[in-house]
């Protein structure tokens, strides 16, 4: 749990990468469409299969396998219901990026979805030194990644069916 704390201050200090989409639903439909377990097979463009691990009252971990076959462990680490949640992902035992799902009201039937990633592709760079690679590489590309999950999970709610894979575009780093 410290070097979890650890891990998670150092991504802290690392450029963030932000999205977020507008939902027509209560923050409690929002809610239930992104903390209901294996959420991810009917709402992730890039999601071959999302599996529960663990999915009670305490603890959130699940396997997200995506569509070129990279397999990432999620390991939720906050959990507010109605609000959001925070999570490391990655590979097991590999590098872990910080993410923050946050849930916002807007209006009656309005709501917005907001996801920020602190990446670990940068994390082992200064912040000055990190700039270039930021903005040219890891930021137009998160921000793709992000735009489609939020896409998806857009979709599935106004559709109640299945985002197609890919339905964005191919991603490079996960298609």
């Amino acid at each position: 749990m410290a070097k979890e704390k650890l891990i998670i201050n150092k991504l802290k200090k690392v450029l963030p990468i932000t999205c977020y989409k507008h939902f027509n639903l209560e923050v409690n439909e929002l809610w239930k469409l992104i903390s209901s377990p294996g959420n991810l097979n009917n709402s992730h463009p890039f999601c071959k299969k999302n599996e529960v691990i663990v999915w009670n009252e305490i603890n959130h971990i699940d396997k997200l396998l995506y569509l070129n076959g990279r397999l990432y462990i999620r390991n939720f680490k906050t959990w507010e219901e109605n609000k959001g949640y925070t999570l490391l992902i990655g590979e097991q035992n590999g590098a872990q990026s910080y993410v923050i799902w946050k849930i916002d009201k807007i209006a009656e039937n309005k709501s917005k979805l907001t996801i920020t990633v602190y990446p670990f592709i940068l994390s082992k760079l200064s912040q000055p030194s990190s700039y270039v690679p930021y903005y040219l590489f890891v930021k137009p590309r998160m921000t793709s990644y992000l735009n489609s999950v939020l896409g998806g999970f857009k979709y599935y709610s106004d559709n109640k069916i299945k985002v197609p894979r890919n339905y964005f575009g191919k991603h490079r780093w996960f298609s």
